[in-house]
């Protein structure tokens, strides 16, 4: 088992090296035209980890057994990848996409700057706070695609987004820390550990949304320039008009979706109601968002397999580190692996002193923006909004500078304040 282990371990650092030349790879399709379609395939972040966890499946049958790889296979929790698959398609649907853009829309007009720059301001501030209501996978998915037509566009420079990405990833990451919830690095700590979300609010919860109102704010200053001098941004599709019933059920799916969330009978047998009901009212809705969330729940399942056997190196170096040192690590430990699983195996140590607690999720969750596998949602991030970049592709190199500061800015709202 050891050894499958190991190789698992070389997988995972495979797969991360993947994601890094996932743009590189993307461009040798221009190059070598008759396998353009592999290379296309290979440069898709979203492949990545499903791709190096099937390679592991079936090195782990040919070192045991197929019977013991379909059992560990089995033994994984799918959960959070079939709910971000859900949540994404229903918050992303028509009725809730144009209900936001008119609610955005007019706040934006309230604020004393241009719309566009305004309504940055609030996809960047405002939406990634409602995370900790509505979930950080649909804070993700609305803020994505309501930032899409104004920031990731022609005109743009190609350094700004990915500073106005890297703001988005991390205050998404730290967003959702005001409840006890909505982010999975929390929810995997909250139980074991006794934080409910007046312990998150009060601990966790200004100090996160004091480094949100910043990063934003620092995005927005950025990109007023950008945005003033670049050609008008294409008017959104606003479809059919859709009405306030329709709106409302909609509305309803969703947050019986976020009550719903961890447990995936609940949630998708909703989500099959929600498919009955837009077929029922198809004259008010636009093609669902399916395969952009499959390629998402594609990754996130690959890294739950691929990630599953990176405990036997991961928790003694956890456990290793005293306090200070524990939300550095955590911190740089959160950009080469999901932040979620970092602290589960933070909450299997026990007598885990309360201050390495706080400096675990600390770390963990201020390091949420610095790669695409860094905070789950992120993947959902990059799948909408990869289109505005150069060649179609989010690089990994221009997400993890783009990500530094605002980073920083998270990292000393938690440790230092």
């Amino acid at each position: 088992m050891h050894l499958i282990e190991i190789l698992a371990a070389v997988l995972f650092a495979v797969a991360l090296l993947h994601t890094f030349a996932a743009r590189q790879l993307s461009r040798l399709a221009h190059r070598f035209p008759a396998h353009e379609g592999l290379f296309h395939l290979l440069g898709e972040v979203e492949v990545v980890f499903g791709l190096w966890s099937m390679v592991l499946v079936v090195c782990f049958a040919a070192l045991a057994t197929w019977g013991e790889a379909v059992g560990y296979l089995e033994s994984r929790q799918y959960t959070e990848p079939l709910f971000v698959f859900v949540i994404m398609v229903i918050a992303a649907s028509h009725p809730v996409m144009q209900t936001l853009r008119s609610a955005v829309q007019a706040a934006a007009r309230l604020l004393p700057v241009r719309d566009e720059l305004a309504a940055c301001w609030l996809c960047l501030a405002v939406v990634p706070l409602l995370g900790s209501v509505v979930t950080e996978p649909a804070a993700m998915t609305i803020a994505a695609l309501l930032l899409a037509p104004v920031v990731f566009r022609a005109g743009i420079p190609e350094w700004q987004k990915y500073f106005a990405l890297g703001v988005l990833f991390v205050n998404v990451s730290i967003g959702g820390t005001l409840t006890a919830y909505a982010a999975p690095p929390v929810l995997m700590v909250a139980a074991n550990w006794n934080w409910d979300s007046l312990f998150m609010a009060s601990t966790f919860g200004w100090k996160s949304a004091l480094a949100v109102v910043i990063n934003a704010t620092l995005a927005s200053a950025l990109l007023a320039r950008a945005l003033r001098e670049a050609p008008p941004a294409a008017v959104a599709d606003e479809g059919p008009r859709v009405p306030l019933t329709v709106r409302l059920v909609h509305l309803a799916f969703l947050v019986g979706v976020v009550l719903g969330a961890h447990h995936d009978v609940v949630f998708f047998g909703l989500f099959l109601f929600f498919l009955g009901f837009t077929t029922a009212y198809a004259r008010y809705q636009q093609p669902l968002l399916v395969k952009e969330a499959l390629l998402v729940a594609f990754f996130l399942a690959g890294l739950v397999v691929l990630g599953g056997l990176q405990q036997w190196w991961l928790q003694p170096l956890v456990s290793g580190m005293d306090a200070q040192l524990l939300s550095f690590g955590a911190l740089g430990l959160t950009a080469v692996t999901d932040n979620a699983a970092l602290t589960y195996l933070g909450s299997l140590i026990e007598g885990l002193p309360e201050a390495s607690r706080y400096a675990l999720v600390a770390g963990a969750v201020a390091g949420g923006g610095l790669t695409v596998i860094a905070n789950a949602p992120n993947p959902a991030g990059v799948a909408l909004l990869r289109g505005g970049f150069e060649d179609g592709t989010v690089g990994a190199g221009g997400l993890f500078l783009g990500a530094l500061v605002p980073t920083v800015v998270a990292a000393v709202a938690f440790l230092v304040l």
